[in-house]
């Protein structure tokens, strides 16, 4: 064999193993990001295990706000329900904008929020809530991986022969715009 054709050999050799690097490492940032996803689809079930509880217990006290709860209910049944990362983003975020309503309403029965249930089904619905934030921000930390991934050079001209795409973050959605606004302080 000639020297020209050795190297021509150890170089395909040489690009190829690239190549495949490449390929593997994307798929294992693909793979990083199904997993924290999984991990908050555990939360997300707890999630919406207790929903169901806290809207029963609510609604013994509070029988004129049936459409808010029934709102909620809904949408934990969309969310749950939903199939796909893209969508089960999108429910969640509708489903917390209505949690978040729930909360201001329920601050209008100064008797429920004294009631043993309620204050326990409430105690164990902010520790998913904080458990929930720590598996959103590590699923946001696995897609930025993955997106830096296929966006920058030279893997994301494999990322596309290969079909990897920029996926969505887990962000707040419309709940941002109510988290941007300051809070008002206001004595009786």
């Amino acid at each position: 064999m000639s020297t020209p054709a050795i190297i021509i050999l150890v170089v395909a050799v040489v690009l190829v193993i690239w190549i495949v690097s490449i390929y593997n490492r994307l798929v294992r940032f693909r793979n990083n990001r199904e997993n924290a996803f999984a991990d908050i689809d555990v939360q997300l079930k707890q999630r919406y295990d207790l929903i169901p509880q806290l809207v029963e217990t609510v609604k013994g006290y509070a029988k004129h706000e049936k459409t808010t709860l029934e709102n909620v209910i809904n949408l934990r049944n969309a969310a749950a329900s939903a199939t796909t990362i893209d969508g089960k983003i999108a429910a969640e975020n509708n489903l917390s904008s209505a949690l978040a309503g729930l909360k201001v309403t329920l601050e209008a029965y100064p008797d429920l929020k004294a009631n043993q249930n309620f204050l326990q089904l409430q105690n164990e619905m902010g520790d998913i809530e904080n458990k929930l934030s720590a598996v959103r921000r590590f699923f946001n930390s696995a897609t930025k991986e993955l997106n830096n991934a296929v966006e920058v050079f030279p893997s994301n001209i494999f990322a596309k022969m290969f079909g990897f795409k920029k996926e969505l973050m887990f962000d707040l959605g419309t709940e941002r715009v109510t988290l941007e606004q300051r809070p008002q302080i206001k004595f009786d």
